[in-house]
């Protein structure tokens, strides 16, 4: 089954920029874009570093990364201080982070998933390392057309919450549960994602960093930025998935307690 031609929307054209100040900037990153330019995707044209330096007339620094098929909010800074004391906030896990993701299956309404993982590129007497997540179900989606060897194909938008900031987190987490993202090519199934990939019109990983809430370093303010997964102007993938297929909403939840970040 032939991948569908089809490049993810929001590549052409400036990034749109979420918020900024003097010594911060936070865009909304596409689909498919890199973060920066490295060897092992020499065949790419698109970064956000580059783009976004040409962009501000000025050299911008990675705080945080997105895989290349992420989507949603990512944050820069403007200068080498502010790059360092946003680095130390990241590591520190003083920063709130939540993400939406379409996974394979029903998950159940609620999970804290406490599993600790060893490092991609570790060897194989490392140590794992703790990690948690806590997920929330979104809605349930089931249309009577079988899919690899299932009469029928379930999907489930899910809301996540990272407590650790693992490489590949969430989405070795979902795996995990047994509910892989549509789209991962790493942790998912290639039938499943050749056939979402049909349907939706695109090859893409769908998973969206949705918000990001930190204490300003240097202010002390509260900061909280988000990208709008129902906004058609910055996600229209989202908003088609949304309104193109009969979704069950589950009913209103409480969100998972957040305290502000220290």
């Amino acid at each position: 089954m032939a991948e569908p031609d089809v490049r993810p929307e929001g590549l052409d054209g400036p990034l749109r920029v979420l918020w900024q100040d003097d010594r911060l900037v936070a865009v909304h990153k596409p689909a498919g874009w890199l973060v920066h330019r490295t060897w092992l995707d020499a065949h790419e044209t698109r970064f956000v570093m580059q783009t976004l330096r040409d962009q501000l007339g000025q050299h911008v620094y990675p705080v945080h990364r997105l895989d290349k098929g992420t989507s949603g909010v990512l944050l820069m800074a403007l200068d080498p201080d502010a790059a360092r004391a946003m680095s130390l906030l990241f590591e520190a896990h003083q920063t709130h982070k939540d993400y939406v993701a379409l996974v394979r299956g029903w998950p159940l309404p609620e999970t804290r998933v406490d599993h600790a993982l060893k490092p991609d590129d570790a060897p194989d007497d490392a140590l794992p390392q703790s990690a948690v997540t806590r997920f929330q179900r979104l809605a349930t989606l089931q249309l009577d057309v079988p899919v690899d060897h299932y009469p029928s194909t379930r999907v489930a938008l899910v809301q996540a919450q990272p407590e650790t900031g693992r490489r590949h987190q969430i989405r070795r987490h979902l795996k995990h549960l047994a509910h892989p993202i549509i789209g991962d090519a790493t942790h998912g199934k290639g039938r499943h994602n050749r056939w979402w990939a049909e349907q939706l019109g695109q090859q893409r990983l769908w998973l969206h960093a949705l918000r990001l809430d930190f204490m300003h370093p240097f202010s002390g303010q509260l900061i909280q930025i988000v990208s709008d997964w129902h906004d058609a102007t910055l996600n229209a993938d989202w908003c088609r998935l949304q309104q193109s297929w009969p979704w069950q909403f589950d009913a209103p939840q409480s969100a998972p307690e957040r305290s502000a970040p220290q």
